[in-house]
């Protein structure tokens, strides 16, 4: 009788965390017409632009298929592919979508519900169609590009939609082109969003880095990328600044002590300076105790510096002389931001314009 009672509670176990499990899973379903049984499906997500398969079924006779699986820590775009065809849509946690599509247009004539995120990715896909392969004028999917900034970007900034319209490409080229003034202060906003309200999430890190290395290409396109110096022939210089509560910080006696320092010539209103404080941040928890920063800023407007530079948690002094500064002149500063890297000893090893690689660049001194 006991061991009626043990296997049966056991059962009613199993049964209760499968209920659970299948409680935590989003699916995907429908009917594509022309499929049989041989027809394979793909279900893929992105990481950031690179699709990695999560699972695959067959239809069956009918064309019916179904998949189901575990929802993402955070909200992710996923894709549904059929050979070289594919449906997007984003999916948040456990909601079930279904797509009833064909064989022969299955990526042009299809439909998607279930979430209204999804419903509105594939509106936006079926629009773009009609300026892919030279359908419209570019001033035509200019106005196109700036209603979707307006009705969409900037109404939700932080959503997965405003997230895939800045990713996404239209014959190869980005819709939202880190070289425009326009589209870089579309993304520079989705980053910032990101950056705000969505702190853990992976796709933040991405998107800091990819408003980082557009303004960066920005910058050279434009002539500003300066004299190339090697970082062996600087030697440190001495800044003595004043931070926002008017103390005297010098760069000499801070620098070394068996720390590495970075020393970064700044503006805060700039628009890569979000992103690039997030990048400063993340290194300064990582390292906790171990990592210095000592960042100069050049802005105009001091009452505005000083309001930023009070919550930061290193050392932020002030430069009058703005971008006259004979401090960034010293150290032969020729575009914004500049980051140079002194090691526990206090000799300057690295000089870094590309925050891109700042990350991988500092953890060769930790």
């Amino acid at each position: 009788m006991k061991k009626y009672i043990s296997l049966v509670t056991m059962l009613v176990l199993i049964a209760a965390l499968t209920a659970c499990n299948s409680n935590n899973r989003f699916k995907i379903e429908g009917k594509i017409a022309g499929a049989n049984d041989s027809t394979q499906l793909w279900l893929e997500a992105s990481n950031n632009g690179d699709w990695y398969t999560v699972d695959s079924t067959r239809a069956n006779g009918s064309g019916d298929f179904q998949l189901a699986e575990d929802a993402p820590e955070y909200p992710n775009i996923y894709r549904l592919r059929c050979g070289d065809k594919s449906i997007y849509f984003p999916v948040d946690s456990t909601e079930t979508l279904s797509i009833t599509t064909s064989i022969k247009a299955f990526d042009t004539h299809y439909t998607i519900t279930g979430s209204s995120d999804a419903e509105q990715v594939a509106k936006i896909d079926k629009q773009a169609m009609k300026y892919a392969g030279g359908r419209a004028s570019q001033a035509t999917l200019e106005a196109w590009k700036k209603k979707l900034a307006a009705d969409v970007i900037i109404k939700d900034p932080a959503s997965m939609v405003s997230y895939y319209l800045i990713n996404k490409y239209i014959d190869n080229r980005p819709l939202y082109d880190p070289m425009n003034d326009f589209d870089m202060k579309i993304i520079g906003a989705v980053a910032n969003a990101f950056n705000s309200y969505r702190k853990g999430d992976p796709r933040t890190q991405y998107l800091v880095q990819m408003t980082l290395d557009g303004q960066r290409r920005r910058r050279e396109a434009m002539g500003y990328r300066g004299t190339t110096m090697q970082a062996e022939q600087i030697n440190l210089i001495d800044i003595k600044l004043q931070d926002a509560n008017g103390k005297i910080h010098s760069l000499a006696k801070e620098s070394g002590h068996g720390k590495v320092t970075l020393l970064n010539f700044t503006m805060y209103d700039q628009q890569f300076s979000p992103a690039l404080n997030k990048l400063l941040n993340d290194l300064y928890k990582q390292y906790n105790g171990k990592l210095h920063i000592f960042q100069v800023g050049l802005d105009e407007n001091v009452s505005q510096w000083r309001e930023a530079a009070h919550n930061l948690p290193w050392t932020a002094v002030y430069d009058a002389d703005g971008q006259s500064s004979r401090n960034a002149s010293a150290y032969q500063v020729t575009q914004l931001p500049t980051v140079f890297i002194i090691d526990s000893k206090g000799e300057i090893v690295e000089r870094v314009e590309n925050m891109l690689q700042l990350q991988n660049k500092v953890a060769k001194y930790m």
